[in-house]
């Protein structure tokens, strides 16, 4: 296994000890930051999985750079990306920070596109995420890292910057989910 692949894995691995902080009820007191006041395990959690998040594009550049990119990676990239912002979203709801209907539609959608990989892979193909893709990851991740930061420095200015990412995170999820299918469709058709 290659290091991109090494970096992506460990990404996963992140995602646990991510969970535990955030959700593990600590006795760790509140911090007052840029207008926003949190629980030190929700500003914790966000650090690590915006650090989590950051390896999507450390793992990238290493591979493209040295010319170490795989089928493997070019799967396990996107899970990786998948599996971290998905834990991240039902935090959310169980912080009750994010609509259920909004993450069950970005979950739904991530899904339905790794199905689709699937079956993309059983005939042969692999696709690598396209730029919309993208777009769509770093969308969901600027948005559950400003609800976990409690809408740090707007809050001072009353924008609420972290729903509106949140919404801008579905559009995109949305958009991307159908142009993915829309690329596809040759995978039903050709199905027995």
């Amino acid at each position: 296994m290659n290091v991109p692949n090494k970096i992506t894995i460990s990404r996963i691995l992140l995602i646990p000890l991510f969970m535990i902080i955030v959700l593990v009820p600590f006795q760790w007191g509140t911090v007052s930051l840029l207008g926003a006041t949190m629980p030190v395990t929700h500003l914790v959690g966000a650090l690590l999985f915006i650090f989590a998040a950051a390896t999507d594009w450390v793992d990238g550049y290493y591979a493209r750079k040295y010319k170490l990119v795989t089928n493997m990676g070019k799967f396990l990239d996107p899970l990786a990306d998948k599996l971290l912002v998905s834990a991240a979203l039902i935090v959310l709801v169980e912080l009750q920070y994010a609509p259920s209907w909004i993450v069950i539609l970005i979950i739904s959608r991530e899904f339905a596109v790794t199905g689709l990989r699937l079956l993309l892979v059983e005939g042969g193909e692999v696709v690598a995420a396209n730029m919309l893709g993208k777009i769509k990851t770093w969308a969901q991740i600027i948005a559950v890292s400003s609800l976990l930061l409690h809408n740090i420095i707007f809050e001072m200015i009353s924008i609420p910057f972290d729903d509106i990412a949140l919404w801008v995170a579905l559009i995109f999820t949305m958009w991307s989910g159908w142009d993915y299918f829309a690329k596809n469709m040759h995978v039903f058709k050709n199905s027995k």
